[in-house]
Order: C-alpha cells, then structure tokens, then sequence
C-alpha cells in the first residue's frame, strides 16, 4: 500500500493487548515460490469483556482457518489487507492458521525471503505478519516449537532455541523441529535454511552450563569466521564478569547472509547477520572491520539479556534495548580496546550521525511520543543517544547505584515486556538524585548546548565556574526545558599540573558537576593561581561545549591534559573554530591561528606516538565538511571543503618529515593484528591521507604504499588518498585491485564506497558509470549503500552540488530503491536532513528535489522521511 501521508503512531494510544498467546507452533513447508505455513496458536482472553480478535497480517494467501479444530465460516471473520479479524473467538481457544507466502519474490527483505539461494528471516519490527496472521507486537509474548520441512538441498533447517528432532522424509525432504522455552515476542522469531560451512566450538558457562557455538557462512568462508567466533566468546564471558549474565541455552547460532537491511539481528539463539559484520581476515578485511565485527557480535548477544530476556512494552520504548545494549557492547570494546581510543571513535560517530539528525527536521525524542513507520526509528538518536543517557546516569549515581539498579532490573523485568519508566525506577531506590527529572533526556529532542566562564578570586584561592545551557527547538518541540547534565572536571595550573581542588567539600583531582538549572555556578577551592579546567570530560555528556578558553589556553591544556578525549577535543575545538570563522567571513582560514594549532597538534602526536600510536593517529583527525555545515549557517559545503583542504595541508606541512616516515612503514603483513601493529597502520593510514593534500609530491610514496600494501587497511589506505590527487593513478590503481577482488563482494562494495565518496572532479560521470555496471545490484542493500549511501552521507560536497545533480541523481536511486525495498530507500532520503542549513541556492534545490520524491508515490517508509524533511515547524 502506498499512501503520501503514514499514519501516526501515538504512545498515548497503547493498550495491552486483549489475549494472552499461551504457545504458538509453526510448520514450515519451504518453497522458494511457494512456503506453506501452519500457525497453532493457543490463546487466552485477558480483557474483562468479550472483544474481536485481530491479528496482523500483510501479503499473505489465507489457505484454511480453524478455531478448535472446526473450519470458521467465513462470516466469522474478516479479511483486509492488513489484519485477520475473528469476530466471537471465545475465552481460551486454539486457532490453526494456514498461508501461503513466496519467499524468492520478497525484495523487502522483511519476513521470509531468499538470499544466495538460501531461506532467512527479518521479523524485526514488523515482518513477522509477513509470515502468518499474528499479534505481531512487541508486549506479546509466547515460547515457540518450530517444524521445518524443506528438500535436502537445504541441509541446515534452523530455528530458535534448543533443536528437539531432525530426520527423513519421502521425495529427498528431511526435517528439523526446535524448541525456544523463553518466552519472546513474535519480533524474535528466526528461520533459516540452506547449505553453509560451519565453524563450531564451545563455551561452559561460570556456572557449568555447556554451549554449543556455530557460525553459519558460505562455502569456503568458514576460516574467515574466526573472528567473530573469538569475539562471540569474549563478549559471553565479559557479560558475565561485568554484568552477571549467563547463556541460557545449549546452543549459540550465527548464520551470515549477503542480503540484509541491517547489521544484525538479536534472534533468540540465532542471530542473523549482514556477512560483513562476520568475515575478515588480515588480507580481506580493514582494522576497522575487525572493530565493527567484535562490536556488533557482543551487540547481538548481549541482545539475549537486554532485549529478549527482557523486551520491550511497545516499539517507542525501543531505547530501552538498543540505547541499554550499544552502553554494554561501547563498554565492552573499551575493555577489549584503549579505553581512550574507542571513546574518541564512539564521539565521533555521534556527533557525526546523531547530532546532525538533533540538528534537522528528522530530530526526535529518544523516546518519541508519535512515529509513523516504526522502521524509520532505528536511528543514531535511538541507539547512540540513548547510549550516552545509560552512562550519564552511571556518571550521575555513582558506581554502587547504578549496579544495584541494573542488579533490580534484571531480577524484577526477567520475561518482561518494560518500559523506561520501569528501568529508570529500578535506579531510585539507591540514589537521592531525581530521576524523574533525569527522565526528561528520554523525551526532549535536541542536543543541549552548554556555555563556560572561569572566573578566579585571588584573595581567597577560589575558581568559580560559571554554566549555562540552552536547547534549539525541534520539530514538534518549540519549547525546551534544563535537564540535568553531568560533567566531569578537571583544573591544572598554568605549568600543566593537575590540581587537587575542594568543591562541596569534597578534596579530589576529578569532580562531577551537575547543571540543573539554566544557569549554575560551580566553586572550587585552593586552587592557587588562574586554572585551566579540562570540562566535559570523557564526554561525560552529549553536548555542544563552549569551554570560554582562547585558542593559546586551550593548545596549552591539550598537551597537559590526562583525558585522552579532553585532550583531543580540545585541538578538534581549535580547528573547528579556525574554520568556522573562516567561513563566516567567506575568506581563507587564518596562517598564524592555523600554524600555532599546527604546532601544538604536532607536540601532541610526538607526546602520543609512542605510547598509543593510535591515538596519535586520531590526533591528526580533523571535523568533516558534514560535520562543519551544522555549525554555520547558511553553509557552502564548497568553501567549507576548500578552508578545511588548506588546513590539512598546513597540518601536513608542520609534521611532514614525521608522516613520511610512518608513511613509508613497510607492511607487516596479515597476520600482524597487535594493538601496536594496528595502531600503525592507522598512523600510517592517516599519513597517507594528509600527504596526499600536497599534491603530486608525494604521488609516488602513495602509490608505492598501494602497491605493497599487504593488509585490506593499507590498500584501501593508498586507494583513498590516491583519490585526492589529480592524476591518473587513481583509476590506474581501481584497476588492479578490481581485478584482484572482483569475485568478493564485500570487497568490492569497498571498491565503490572509494570512488563514490570522493570529491573529484569527475564524480558525476563516474557514479553513473558505477551505476551502470552489471554487478550494481539494486536489490542487494550492501551494494546501493556502497553507491549511494556513501556518495549521500559521506560526499558532502558533490551531493551538494549547486546546480542540484547530486540530489536529483541520489533520488533517482531512491525512487528505484523504493519499489524492491521500502526500508533501505527510507534510510537513503536522509541523506537530506541538513539540506535547510544550507546556501539559498542548494536550499531551493533541495527543496524541489524532495518535492518532486514526494509526488511520486514513495512507499509509507520513504514518504515519511521526505515529509518530514520537507515539513516547516
């Protein structure tokens, strides 16, 4: 069904649902074209009053329909493209519902589809009704048997839970039946079926329990799988440790698919993966792939307590698993990483994606009161902001609170469906912090900015720190209110030194402040002489910070700071101002402003190379274009990117000697995955990187690193800063590593996010020559986001191109996109969230770009999201 105006979805709207499923049983009969499903379901009616039963149900052939046995008239039910209504069903009752679906022709990929030959699943958050008529909500909870019938080209027949039976049937067919005792809401479901290579092994649990572990992948994969293996078991034994939780079935399954919407899914005992969040190895896979696998495994599987143990009452309480879950797996990847490190790479990835989204006319509440298409909720504000709410309430209680509240949660909600409301209470009990008034983060969109002013009392040895906090309006919100922030401070003297300081007569080096108000002051005592307060610490709170430091102060605090975060964002601080005035002034950025930043970041990566090679590589980062147009307005990405460019080049001017040198690294190969050799390659990365910012000089180092490159980091390393330089090396260098990769598809995805994401003059011409290639697959979701997600999100400047071409060529594809695959067309249209910051010119073609998609018959996903974009407020 398509429609230009989604339906809303309101909290204020929800009710329990009128029955209770008491079990459900599905029999599979698995047709590519034609599957054949058997619902058994047992109910109970739980509302006081008799009231008509309806299930869910979209794209489905009724076949039969029993209730206890006897065939129902058909005036005892109805029939809409949407529902099943059963009119009188009774007070307990079994129903037996039998569909008909076609897997292979489901470019949804939502429910039962075919991927690589091979039947799986996506029930999350509404695919289940694309299976059999259903309840299909969250607060509705059943345990599962599972019956599965399919010809013996299919080997492996996989559900949830444990497996009960497997054996033969007449006309080359075997079967496979399972059984998950937890009960879980239809979301959860999971079935696949096809032939993989296995790798197997084993975990015991602390309290004795023996698990199976096995990891579904495609012929010849299984050696690439190990990794994720590792980090499957890493991730069961660190939730134990750290959170007390414990498998709770005899057998852990993760099965990798090529076509899938998302990076994984939490299924009760099978997860379902994309593959390339599972495969990699040293050649094939980059540094970062390793990261991305290690934390969306623990992701997943952390998922089994913080999920579906407990789930959640309705999808606007979707924070309440994902926002919990993305805390634990970011904690874990701390603990198994440099702390400093991934917290640096977490900040930059929020404020990339979320605070843009908080930004735009897509800005919601993490936990919204209305939505249209619950697949569009799955945002950065969803998942990374409700991240940073867990830890400032852990910054906020205390250590022995928030344990305890987590300890309360788990015990009172384990087989719940919660709320926030019934988190947030598990916490109260053990803090006299209001949590009530905490609360607010959950339902206030926006990312509050927070003003500092120092101040110093000679006689006395007393600073006192001056904050205010302000939040823009929001679509929907035009009024906001002070929510409690907390932060973490620290002072140092003028030589450097961390001072220990007296604030609420508490003696400490570190303090934690909290604003609770619109405006607050803050005294700490002996402190000797004018201090340097290191603010915000860790990034303590998801905010914007004007830290009321002059550039020479903060260059100053970056060298001395202790906190790997303070001390970055500080020099990230320096650099965003230098550009942000430039291009309010419309001129090049300030020489002398841009050589003392230089300087000072050169002394940091000397100080940091090395103790953490890693981190000094993320010294070297600079904001991004993206990143810089949320913070002027009207912006031009052009100039932006121009100032920015100048800026790299004076960066790579100051520490040239010391990038060639890491630059010219010899590759160590595979097989090198230490924390140092990774930090070197990100070195050497970023090197490369800023050397190609001065041009053909340094061509032939870059492509020697290309050429030697023996490591997928490297590679892509050397494919990338080739891009930036005017010369034919760069499609030189495509070439050889198509011709190397083009039988690997998650490499070759690779291969077209270099080319759509760079700002070469060509760009327009090559994207339509990616296009049309044979192997651009619009029904593969990896594949367009490599064209058009890369080129939407990460190639600010041509997608904003002022004649408008890279609007009109990215919804081009949505529109394509749109009919196969609603979801992923959805995801690809807020490519143009920020299109209202910009230039008058960009704004007015903008504008009649997503006019235009919203005339055109979108489907419910993608018309939400253009409407929203469009929407004035």
């Amino acid at each position: 069904m398509r429609t230009d105006t989604p339906p809303a979805v309101r909290l204020s709207d929800y009710r329990p649902y009128p029955y209770r499923v008491d079990s459900v049983r599905l029999e599979f009969d698995l047709q590519p074209d034609a599957t054949r499903v058997l619902a058994k379901l047992k109910l109970s009616r739980i509302a006081s009053e008799a009231t008509p039963l309806r299930l869910d149900g979209e794209q489905l052939e009724l076949v039969s329909l029993k209730l206890n046995g006897e065939a129902l008239d058909e005036s005892a039910y109805a029939v809409d493209a949407e529902s099943l209504t059963i009119h009188q069903p009774g007070e307990a009752f079994e129903l037996a519902i039998e569909t008909l679906i076609s897997p292979e022709t489901n470019t949804a990929l939502s429910g039962l589809y075919m991927s690589g030959g091979r039947f799986c699943t996506q029930c999350e958050a509404e695919g289940f009704r694309r299976i059999t008529y259903f309840p299909d909500r969250p607060d509705v909870l059943a345990p599962y048997t599972v019956r599965i019938e399919a010809p013996k080209q299919f080997p492996f027949l996989l559900s949830n839970g444990n497996p009960l039976a497997a054996g033969k049937l007449e006309a080359n067919r075997h079967f496979a039946e399972w059984d998950d005792p937890h009960p879980k809401p239809s979301y959860l479901f999971a079935l696949v079926a096809g032939d993989f290579d296995v790798l197997e092994d084993a975990f015991t649990t602390r309290s004795g329990r023996p698990a199976k572990l096995a990891i579904y992948v495609e012929k010849g994969d299984a050696p690439r799988a190990a990794y994720a293996m590792d980090a499957l078991k890493r991730s069961m034994r660190w939730d134990e440790d750290v959170f007390g939780r414990e498998y709770d079935l005899d057998i852990f399954q993760i099965v990798a698919v090529r076509d899938f919407n998302f990076g994984a899914m939490e299924n009760k005992g099978l997860n379902i993966f994309n593959s390339a969040y599972v495969l990699a190895d040293g050649e094939t896979a980059t540094d970062a792939d390793f990261e991305a696998i290690e934390s969306i495994v623990a992701h997943e599987y952390f998922h089994n307590w913080t999920g579906n143990r407990i789930t959640c009452r309705d999808w606007f309480q979707l924070c309440l698993k994902e926002g919990l879950t993305v805390y634990r797996d970011q904690e874990f990847s701390q603990d198994m990483r440099s702390r400093g490190v991934r917290r640096i790479k977490d900040v930059i990835r929020l404020r990339a994606r979320q605070f843009a989204e908080d930004g735009g006319p897509l800005a919601h509440a993490v936990r919204p009161d209305a939505y249209a298409r619950i697949d569009n909720l799955y945002t950065a504000t969803v998942y990374e902001k409700g991240s940073e709410i867990i830890r400032m309430l852990r910054q906020l209680i205390g250590e022995q609170a928030f344990w305890s509240g987590m300890d309360k949660y788990f015990e009172k909600h384990d087989g719940d469906a919660a709320t926030i409301e019934d988190f947030i209470a598990c916490f109260q009990p053990f803090t006299d912090e209001d949590l009530a008034a905490f609360s607010h983060w959950y339902a206030q969109a926006g990312t509050p900015s927070v003003e500092a002013e120092t101040s110093f009392d000679s006689a006395t040895g007393a600073a006192t720190l001056s904050l205010k906090q302000a939040t823009r309006p929001t679509p929907g919100q035009p009024d906001k209110r002070a929510l409690p922030i907390p932060l973490r401070v620290a002072l140092f003297d003028d030589n450097g030194a961390k001072l220990t300081t007296a604030h609420n007569q508490q003696h400490a080096d570190e303090h934690t402040i909290v604003l609770h108000a619109p405006e607050a002051e803050f005294v700490f005592e002996n402190v000797g002489s004018p201090p340097l307060i290191s603010l915000n610490r860790g990034f303590s709170a998801p905010i914007r910070l004007s830290d009321g430091l002059d550039e020479q102060s903060r260059c100053r605090l970056a060298g001395a700071d202790d906190d790997a975060f303070a001390s970055w964002n500080g020099l990230q601080q320096v650099a965003r101002n230098i550009m942000i005035d430039a291009a309010r002034s419309g001129e090049d950025v300030d020489p002398q402003r841009a050589a003392t930043w230089a300087t000072a970041v050169r002394q940091a990566v000397e100080g940091a190379v090395a103790q953490d090679t890693e981190l000094a590589a993320l010294l070297l980062h600079i904001p991004t274009v993206s990143d810089l147009t949320q913070e002027i307005t009207p912006a031009d990405p052009d100039l932006i990117h121009r100032q920015r460019l100048d800026l790299r080049r004076t960066l790579a001017k100051e520490l040239e000697a010391l990038l060639t040198e890491h630059a010219s690294h010899p590759s160590e190969g595979p097989d090198a995955m230490s924390a140092d050799a990774v930090g070197r390659r990100a070195m050497k990365s970023m090197a490369l990187s800023l050397l190609s910012t001065l041009g053909a000089a340094h061509e032939q180092l870059i492509l020697g690193a290309f050429n030697e490159a023996r490591t997928m980091t490297e590679s892509l390393a050397g494919l990338s800063a080739l891009s930036g330089i005017d010369s034919p090396a760069f499609d030189d260098a495509l070439a050889r590593f198509e011709a190397k990769w083009k039988s690997m598809p998650l490499i070759m995805d690779k291969w077209y996010s270099v080319q759509a994401s760079s700002p070469r003059a060509d760009i327009r011409k090559r994207l339509e020559t990616l296009r049309g290639r044979s192997d651009f697959d619009l029904k593969n979701p990896n594949r367009v986001r490599a064209l058009a997600a890369a080129f939407g999100m990460n190639n600010t400047v041509a997608f904003n191109a002022p004649d408008g071409w890279g609007y009109d060529f990215l919804a081009s594809i949505i529109r394509e996109v749109d009919g196969l695959n609603p979801a992923l067309s959805a995801r690809l249209a807020t490519a143009f969230e920020s299109w209202r910051g910009l230039t008058a010119d960009r704004q007015e073609k903008a504008q009649a770009t997503l006019e235009a998609l919203a005339g055109s018959g979108l489907s419910q996903n993608a018309a939400d999201i253009v409407g929203r974009a469009l929407a004035q407020d």
